[in-house]
C-alpha cells in the first residue's frame, strides 16, 4: 500500500549535544536523535515446496531460532559463516523479509517497530542497485530529490548532496558514471546516508573491494556513526584493519546466535573459554574458525576412521558445535546483562508484536515523483549513444530500402495493392519493434523492488513514467521516423489531416502492440519465454491479417479471429484513412489504366468494401476503440503484476537463498 500522506517517523531518543562534539544541535538538517533497536526472542521460518506439480511436499524451516540482541549508535557487525545467517539476521531486521515467518518483536526505542520502517531507514544491497548510464552526483540527486521532503529547499540539498559526496571522496568523481564496483558500491552508500536515516543497513558492504577501498567505506561509515547513526551490517571475515572499528559484534551461525556484545570484547571471551588464541591471528579469522569447529577445548575433534560417514559426521560435528557455542553464550554473563537491558525495553512498548501488514510511504508528492522517473528515464535512454546511432542507422535503411522498393514497383495499374501493402508493412514494423518491450519492466526488477521498498516513489508514478519515459522515445519516434520516409520516398502524397490521422493511428498501433508483451512480461524474471509467446501470437495474427488484402477474404469458421487481432484493428484503420476518398484512375490517366490488363479498382471506397470495411466514421473509430480497450486491459494486467510482484520476489528471493544454501552444504 502507498501513500503520501503522514509517514510514519522513528521515535528517536535525545541525545546531549555534549556527547558528539563539532555538532550543532540548533541546524535542523543535523541529526539530533539516536535510534535503538532491539529484537526479542526473534524466530523465522520458511515453508519450502519440493516435488512434481501435483504431489509436492511441503515442510517448514526454521532459519533463526530465538534470536535477542541490541544495537545502539555505533558500528554494528554481523559476522557468520557462509550459511545465509547472517544476512538473514540483517534482512529481518530492516524488514526486508516476508514478515509472515517471522515472531517475536522488533523495537525501536523500546515501540514497535513502524509499518513504513523500510522507508524510514537505510538499506544498501549487496549487490548495487545505482543506475550506471547516469553520473555518481545525477544517482545522488535522484535519491536526494525523492527521500528529502519538498518542504527542505534546493540550496539546502545541494549543500547535503555535496557534503555526502565529500564524505565518501566522491567530489572528484561526481561528474564520471559508475563503471567500477568500487565506485558503484560508494555512490550505494552516498544514496541512502543523504536520505540522513538514524538507522543504515548494509549487506556485505565490502563485497568485491580491495582491502584499501574496503577499509576506507568503513572507516565512513564509521564517522557517520560518531554522528549518532546506527549502522547495522553483515560482513564476512573482516581483516584487522576493519574489525578495529568495530563497536558491536554479533556472531551467528545456523539461525543460533554465538556471540552478541561489545566487539573488543569478544576475544576475551572465547579466550576465557579455554580456546588458545595465537596472537598473530586475525581476531575475525579466530571466531570463524571456532564456529566452523577448528578449535577443539570444548568438543572432542579425535578422529574415527569412518571415511564412508565423513560427511554425515561433519554434518553432525556442525551441528553439535553450533549448540555448544549457543548453549555457552546464553549462560554467560553478557547474556544476562543484554536479557535485563532487553527486558526493561521490552516492558515499555505499548504494542505487543511486530506490525503484520508493511507500509509504503513517500516525502514527496505524486507529479514530484513522476517528474524525476521520467528525467532519469530520459537520462538512462541517451546513456546508449552507440546503441541509439545502430537503432537509427538500421530504421533509415529499412525505410528507404521499403520507399525505395514500392516507387519502382508502383504503376496506374496497381496504385490501390501497392498503398495496401505499405501500410500493411507499416503494421509489420509496429509488431516486430513491440517485441521487445516486455523487457521495460524486467531489466530494472531489482532497482524498482529496491527503490520502491524504501519509499522512493509509488507503484503508480513508477508505473507511468516508464510508460511515458520509455515508450515514446523507444516506440512512438522511430515509428515516425519509418512512416515519414517510406512515404516521403515512395511519393504517396496525402493531405496534412490524413497524415496526422495516420500518424495518431500509428500511435494506438504502437502502444496496443507493446501492451502484450509488457502484460506477460512483467513479474518475471526473464524474457525469453514471454517474447516466444507474443512471437507466435504476432505471426498468427498477421497472416490472418495478410489473408484478407490477399485473397480478399479470411479462412471459413475463423472469422471470429479478427476480435483478438491487434494487428488487425491498427491495420484497418490504417486502410480506412488512406483510401477513403481516393480516386486512382483520374480523367488524364484513362488510357493507361484501360491499358491494364486485370481489373482496375479506380476508387478507395471500391477497394475498401472489398475488404468488407464500414465506410462509415464509426468504421473508422471502432477500431481506434478497440485498441484503446484492448491497451488499458492489457496495462491493468501488467500495472497489477507488478503490485503482487514485490511479495513475489520475496519469496523467490528466500528461496534462491535457502538453494544456494543447500548446494554449499
Amino acid at each position: 500500500m502507498s501513500s503520501n500522506n503522514d509517514p510514519v517517523a522513528i521515535p528517536m531518543i535525545e541525545r546531549n549535544p555534549n556527547d558528539l562534539p563539532g555538532m550543532d544541535t540548533s541546524d535542523p538538517k543535523t541529526l539530533t536523535g539516536e535510534a535503538v533497536l532491539s529484537f526479542h526472542n526473534i524466530s523465522y521460518r520458511e515453508t519450502v515446496q519440493s516435488g512434481f506439480p501435483f504431489r509436492k511436499k511441503t515442510w517448514v524451516i526454521e532459519r533463526l531460532s530465538n534470536i535477542s540482541g541490541i544495537m545502539k549508535p555505533g558500528l554494528n557487525a554481523i559476522m557468520g559463516p557462509q550459511d545465509g545467517s547472517r544476512s538473514l539476521l540483517l534482512d529481518v531486521l530492516a524488514a526486508r523479509k516476508d514478515p509472515r515467518g517471522l515472531s517475536g518483536d522488533i523495537l525501536i526505542n523500546g515501540k514497535p517497530r513502524p509499518a513504513n520502517f523500510q522507508c524510514t531507514s537505510g538499506y544498501v544491497p549487496q549487490n548495487d542497485m545505482v543506475m550506471r548510464t547516469v553520473t555518481v552526483r545525477e544517482n545522488v540527486e535522484f535519491s536526494a530529490a525523492l527521500r528529502i521532503p519538498t518542504y527542505v529547499t534546493r540550496h539546502e540539498k545541494r549543500n547535503r548532496i555535496s557534503e555526502v559526496l565529500e564524505l565518501l571522496h566522491l567530489d572528484e568523481e561526481s561528474n564520471v558514471k559508475p563503471r567500477s564496483k568500487e565506485l558503484r558500491k560508494r555512490t550505494s552508500i552516498a544514496m541512502e546516508l543523504v536520505a540522513e536515516h538514524p538507522i543504515l543497513f548494509l549487506d556485505d558492504p565490502t563485497t568485491d573491494l580491495d582491502l584499501k577501498t574496503a577499509t576506507d567505506v568503513i572507516k565512513v561509515l564509521r564517522t557517520m556513526s560518531m554522528r549518532g547513526r546506527t549502522i547495522i551490517f553483515s560482513i564476512n571475515q573482516p581483516p584487522y584493519s576493519i574489525f578495529k572499528y568495530f563497536d558491536s559484534l554479533t556472531l551467528v551461525a545456523s539461525g543460533k546466535v554465538m556471540f552478541h556484545g561489545p566487539a573488543q570484547e569478544a576475544l576475551e571471551y572465547f579466550t576465557s573459554a579455554d580456546y588458545k588464541y595465537d596472537s598473530h591471528n586475525n581476531p575475525a579469522d579466530f571466531f570463524l574458525d571456532i564456529i566452523n569447529g577448528g578449535f577443539s577445548s570444548i568438543l572432542d575433534t579425535e578422529e574415527d576412521g569412518h571415511e564412508a560417514d565423513k560427511y554425515k559426521e561433519l554434518s553432525e560435528r556442525q551441528h553439535q558445535v553450533t549448540e555448544t557455542l549457543s548453549n555457552m553464550y546464553t549462560q554467560s554473563s553478557l547474556y544476562s546483562e543484554m536479557k535485563t537491558e532487553l527486558d526493561s525495553l521490552l516492558e515499555e512498548q505499548m504494542a505487543g508484536r511486530t506490525p503484520t501488514l508493511e507500509e509504503i510511504t513517500c516525502v514527496t508528492p505524486f507529479w514530484h515523483q513522476l517528474w524525476w522517473i521520467i528525467c532519469r528515464s530520459f537520462k538512462n535512454f541517451q546513456g546508449f549513444p552507440r546503441v541509439t546511432a545502430i537503432q537509427t542507422i538500421i530504421i533509415v535503411t529499412m525505410a528507404v530500402a521499403v520507399g525505395t522498393t514500392s516507387r519502382i514497383l508502383r504503376n496506374d495499374c496497381t496504385e490501390g495493392q501497392t498503398r495496401a501493402n505499405l501500410l500493411f508493412l507499416l503494421t509489420i514494423f509496429q509488431v516486430i519493434t513491440s517485441i521487445s518491450a516486455g523487457e521495460l519492466f524486467v531489466i530494472d526488477t531489482d532497482r524498482f523492488l529496491h527503490e520502491h521498498t524504501s519509499g522512493y516513489y509509488s507503484m503508480s508514478s513508477y508505473f507511468l513514467g516508464k510508460l511515458l519515459a520509455e515508450l515514446v522515445p523507444r516506440r512512438l519516434l522511430p515509428s515516425i521516423t519509418f512512416t515519414v520516409i517510406v512515404f516521403f520516398i515512395a511519393g504517396i502524397i496525402t493531405d496534412a489531416k490524413g497524415f496526422f490521422t495516420m500518424l495518431f493511428t500509428i500511435m494506438m498501433l504502437a502502444y496496443s502492440t507493446s501492451s502484450l508483451p509488457l502484460s506477460i512480461g512483467a513479474g518475471e524474471n526473464a524474457t525469453a519465454v514471454p517474447t516466444v509467446l507474443v512471437t507466435i501470437y504476432f505471426a498468427f495474427m498477421l497472416f490472418f491479417s495478410g489473408l484478407e488484402i490477399y485473397s480478399g477474404s479470411s479462412l471459413p469458421g475463423l472469422s471470429f479471429i479478427q476480435y483478438f487481432n491487434i494487428p488487425h484493428y491498427g491495420f484497418t484503420a490504417l486502410l480506412h484513412n488512406e483510401f477513403l476518398g481516393q480516386n486512382f484512375c483520374p480523367e488524364h490517366k484513362t488510357a493507361e489504366v484501360s491499358s491494364c490488363r486485370n481489373y482496375v479498382i479506380c476508387t478507395g471506397e471500391e477497394f475498401l468494401m472489398i475488404l468488407g470495411i464500414d465506410l462509415s466514421p464509426w468504421g473508422f473509430w471502432q477500431n481506434h476503440v478497440a485498441l484503446a480497450c484492448i491497451m488499458i486491459i492489457l496495462l491493468s494486467i501488467t500495472y497489477v503484476q507488478l503490485l503482487a510482484q514485490r511479495e513475489v520476489e520475496v519469496l523467490k528471493s528466500g528461496w534462491r537463498k535457502f538453494q544456494q544454501l543447500f548446494k554449499e552444504m
